[in-house]
């Protein structure tokens, strides 16, 4: 069998500056100057790092995200299985992937890396699942001998082939991979990942990458919105309230009922938008 690898996660490179980036992003949204006016603005002490780190944590706050998809991050990642990489390119927007090809590469010998999930063994099955993907490195080494091209041999090769992954992110789509993957509900691979992911950015940009958090964090929605089954279940549980509760506490303290909304609620947001409308400036 192939070298099995321990998943490793390296971040490459990185957005110079991040935290300018996102100050410069988001002050030209906010400010009469032009973007080269406030950066000299930066470049000669007039605004302080504290100031940029304020100014930014503020408008996370508000839920401003756009100016997020101009920071970037690229990671090499290694030694995860093909089960986790279905999933990882599920995540589309902010993010590139280049990943290691079963066509191009062909296993020598037929030996193919892979991942054994500790749950196996604990089930004191290791050794079967390790006899199969024996017999399977053996078939694939006889097909590919057989001219068969690796294209169509890699057919045979299990979920549990470990593959390698260079990326770029942008910091919102950081966000929301961390907003789901951290969560204990998701696969342990890919919380793995991902928690590996938020300690590379942590080394160099902690004031952003403490908002790498499950949804459920603080920094993030602050809630769990996962079933009331799943959340009892969490061991982070009893540090973040459900939705459930959170909708309770609102209805205790606003002593009003809380009904759906209907057809006139949206004739009412009909009419703020045209009024808006009308109201703005030529």
């Amino acid at each position: 069998m192939g070298q099995n690898r321990a998943i490793q996660v390296r971040l490459i490179d990185h957005t110079h500056d991040p935290m300018r980036s996102l100050y410069l992003a988001y002050r030209t949204c906010y400010s009469a100057l032009t973007p080269v006016q406030i950066l000299e603005r930066i470049e000669d002490g007039r605004v302080s790092r504290q100031e940029m780190e304020r100014f930014v944590a503020e408008r996370l706050e508000t839920g401003h995200a756009s100016p997020l998809e101009q920071v970037w991050f690229e990671f090499g990642i290694s030694g995860v299985s093909r089960a986790f990489s279905h999933q990882f390119v599920r995540h589309r927007i902010g993010i590139s992937f280049e990943q290691q090809s079963q066509r191009y590469v062909v296993y020598k010998g037929g030996a193919f890396p892979h991942t054994m999930p500790d749950t196996i063994g604990r089930a004191g099955m290791a050794s079967r699942v390790e006899e199969l993907f024996r017999r399977v490195s053996e078939l694939y080494e006889a097909l590919v001998q057989a001219g068969v091209p690796a294209e169509d041999a890699r057919f045979i090769l299990p979920n549990a082939t470990q593959t390698n992954f260079k990326v770029t992110v942008n910091f919102a789509e950081l966000l929301h991979i961390c907003d789901l993957r951290l969560c204990t509900r998701a696969q342990w691979e890919f919380r793995k990942v991902a928690a590996l992911m938020r300690a590379e950015v942590m080394r160099v940009v902690p004031e952003l990458a403490r908002h790498l958090q499950p949804k459920c964090g603080e920094q993030r929605m602050g809630y769990c919105d996962e079933s009331q089954k799943d959340w009892a279940a969490c061991p982070l549980g009893r540090k973040r309230p459900h939705k459930g509760q959170v909708l309770a506490a609102f209805r205790t303290s606003t002593r009003e009922p809380s009904a759906p909304l209907d057809e006139s609620d949206f004739r009412i947001i009909e009419e703020l938008r045209e009024s808006a409308s009308a109201d703005a400036p030529a």
